[in-house]
């Protein structure tokens, strides 16, 4: 069965209506989806309106079943009583406010009555349009529906694990707060449509990077299996913490995207203490070897690898003074 018609089925399978005298909640209609977009933030514009073809055949699909889309005061909604993403990234953000400030917003939210406060309502999925509409300053076009705990995770997983918006590490980590609030691994299986032995693979690999390292390094979209994998087991009965620590201080490390992270740490969690005169070597965010550091008692020498990256060592000597006056600036002597 399809994404699309399990979330259909889901959403149709008890007809339960919407509340009623609620002067926050509005009808309306599905509105055409325009077809020219301004220029600016192209890129991440870009893949936030090349979904919108497939998510109004969704939205319809619903519709057509016999749910309303109604629009309500966002102050009156909660967030999903689980998380399933990492920080994001703010140039979607903005693209995504951009579009909804001058084409609206063209698909609806799931939310459900909110389980324990009358008249408040909980997403299901939505959560960055709904941030978005807020920051806005508008109301938030929505599709009601009351759904169980499992029914919520589970459109909630397959609306972003679906349409490939979360990662592998976020899809990892949203495992595992699910079966820690004591859901069943066939509800887990069915949010992110994963076959069991994935599901087994994906939480292992999960449990065995600790929460500080992924919250540091960020969803890291290009970082597959693979490479988290590789991690994992690198991190087995070692200290991390301290590379950590090291890194959240470099401003370096926390203004670069998180599948740059990624590299970062990875690279100097494998670097081994140096002996005598055995170099470290630094390895670029595609794992190469780019560079080997010697240190002795009195220098330090970078030898910069010309075939992996070329001309990179003219680059560091030419960017030599504004490194000593950041440098200086660091120790307060410049």
């Amino acid at each position: 069965m399809s994404r699309k018609d399990t979330l259909r089925a889901m959403l149709t399978a008890r007809d339960r209506q919407l509340p009623v005298g609620n002067s926050d909640v509005t009808p309306t209609s599905l509105p055409t989806p325009k077809q020219h977009v301004r220029s600016g933030a192209v890129g991440a514009m870009g893949r936030s309106l090349g979904k919108i073809a497939s998510e109004v055949e969704e939205a319809r699909a619903l519709v057509s079943s016999g749910t309303s889309i109604v629009e309500l005061d966002p102050l009156l909604i909660d967030v999903s009583f689980v998380s399933d993403r990492l920080n994001g990234s703010s140039e979607d953000h903005r693209a995504l406010v951009e579009s909804i400030r001058e084409h609206g917003q063209q698909i609806p939210i799931l939310v459900r009555p909110h389980p324990s406060e009358v008249g408040r309502y909980q997403v299901a999925y939505g959560h960055r349009r709904l941030r978005a509409v807020t920051e806005i300053g508008r109301k938030v076009r929505a599709i009601i529906k009351a759904l169980s705990d499992p029914e919520l995770v589970v459109a909630q997983g397959q609306e972003n694990s679906a349409r490939l918006d979360l990662s592998y590490i976020e899809k990892a980590m949203f495992a595992l707060v699910l079966e820690d609030r004591g859901f069943d691994r066939t509800v887990i299986m069915a949010a992110l449509s994963l076959e069991k032995t994935q599901l087994s693979r994906i939480i292992s690999i999960g449990r065995a990077i600790p929460r500080p390292i992924v919250e540091s390094i960020g969803s890291a979209p290009k970082t597959g299996r693979p490479r988290w994998a590789a991690l994992a087991e690198f991190l087995k009965g070692r200290d991390w913490q301290a590379t950590l620590t090291r890194l959240t201080g470099d401003p370096s490390f926390l203004k670069a995207d998180s599948d740059t992270r990624f590299a970062i740490f990875d690279g100097a969690i494998r670097s081994k203490p140096v002996t005598g005169n055995q170099p470290e070597h630094w390895s670029d965010p595609e794992g190469r070897q780019a560079a080997a550091i010697k240190r002795a008692a009195s220098n330090l020498t970078i030898v910069v690898n010309q075939k992996i990256a070329p001309d990179f060592g003219e680059f560091i000597v030419a960017e030599l003074p504004d490194l000593y006056r950041r440098y200086a600036a660091a120790k307060g002597t410049g």
